[in-house]
Parts: C-alpha cells; structure tokens; sequence
C-alpha cells in the first residue's frame, strides 16, 4: 500500500511531536538555570559555547539561501530577512550576547576563540552547517528552523525572568534574551509555513520530520554537555533534582 501525503495540519502536528520529547527545556543545564541553580561563571561558559552555534547562524542561512529554487520567493525572502535581522537589523546579535557573557565575567576574546567550546559544541556546529551545505532547502529549513530556532522562545520564556529576579541582570544585559523570545516566535512560525507548503512529497515530509528529530537530538545534546562539562562539580544531578 503507498503512503500518502499528510495533509498540513496533520504534517504539523508531527513535525511539533518530532521536537517535544527531545526539547532542550529537558536537559540539566535548562532545568538548573530556569531554577536559579546556576553560578554566573556558568553563565559565562555558556555564553562561550553559545556564541559558536548561533554566531554562524546567518551563514547556515545563507548557504541554504543558495541552494533554495528561485521560484520559492517566500523563502527566500524569508531567509534574506532572518538574516538581515541576525547581523544588521538594528544591534548584532552576537553583540548582544557577548554584552551578556561579558555582565558574566568574561571577556569578548575568550568569547570569540573557538578554543573554548565544548566538543558537542563543535558537534552541533558541524552539523548545522553540514544540514545548511549538503540537504535539500527545504529539508534544511525544517531543520536549523523548525528544529532547533522554534525551540528557542520556549526556552528563553523560562529562563529569562530568573536572570532578573534571582542575578539581578538589567534590561540591557538581557536585550539577547527578550529579543529572541520575539523574534525567534515569528521566525520558527515562518520556518513551519515553508515546510508545510513546499515539502509536497511522501519522501521530503519524511525527511523533514526526521530532520527535525535530529536537530532536537543535537540541541538537547549540547545543552546536557554543557551541564556535565562545566557544572556538574558544583552541582550534582541530585541536588538539581532535589531542588526541583
């Protein structure tokens, strides 16, 4: 018997259940920091790691960019914007973050010398840009977007009021934080509409659903190397759940 195209309201649904068991809200690393668990020197080892991944993320999209049919003019507009948004639309974000990392106690050179993130770090950032070079667009698009950008807001929303609240972060050291919860909400929103438009086939619907199961996988991986790389001797995974 053939398989049958899911109509998009049911493709939807799989795509979102492809990410929710492996959401990177799950790991240690998220599950301390959105308790107040964290030290800001783990903050700062983050923001280390961090600014790797989501630093080249106007580069993955411009690789994808390129490799997109010209006759998608949605999606290719929306790439030119999510990239225009990352490094010129009003501050850079990487900007933005290292104002953070450096509210944390550490410097933008350490921030920007690749010799200070994690292995699974240089894992996750391997991957994105070998997803963006060598996948189908729109493939990739359900993987660096739908995968792993839409995951952000929900991320962001539990993490953020602790950094007021509990470290007594300002406004301005935050900016990185509140604007991706915006921001990352729309292009997540953008991501799914393209992939529900343009993955018309049994076999890309396939592989954007596994796409998409991957690229949580590897977000979640990350954040749990953060946890066992640079928290665990000041935090055990007891206590973490103790607290909890």
């Amino acid at each position: 018997m053939m398989e049958k195209l899911m109509d998009q309201d049911i493709f939807r649904k799989a795509l979102e259940d492809a990410i929710k068991g492996k959401s990177a809200n799950q790991a240690p690393f998220s599950k301390a920091w959105a308790t107040g668990k964290l030290q800001k020197k783990h903050f700062a080892r983050w923001a280390e790691n961090h600014y790797h991944y989501v630093g080249p993320f106007a580069d993955y999209l411009g690789y994808v960019y390129a490799n997109m049919p010209e006759e998608f003019t949605d999606a290719k507009d929306f790439l030119l914007q999510n990239m225009y948004e990352e490094e010129i639309g009003g501050d850079r974000h990487t900007d933005l973050l290292i104002r953070f990392a450096e509210s944390c106690g550490t410097t933008r050179e350490r921030i920007k010398n690749p010799d200070n993130m994690s292995p699974t770090t240089r894992g996750l950032q391997a991957w994105c840009y070998n997803v963006a070079m060598r996948e189908n667009p729109i493939v990739a698009v359900a993987g660096l977007v739908v995968g792993l950008e839409s995951q952000v807001p929900s991320i962001y929303r539990k993490q953020t009021p602790v950094l007021r609240e509990k470290y007594g972060f300002s406004d301005e050291e935050v900016e990185f934080f509140d604007l991706h919860i915006v921001s990352d909400e729309i292009h997540g929103e953008r991501g799914f509409q393209i992939v529900l438009e343009h993955a018309n086939t049994v076999e890309l619907q396939k592989k954007c659903l596994k796409i998409c199961e991957i690229g949580a996988e590897m977000r979640l991986l990350y954040t749990t190397a953060l946890f066992n790389d640079y928290v665990k001797n000041d935090l055990s995974l007891e206590e973490l759940e103790t607290a909890a």
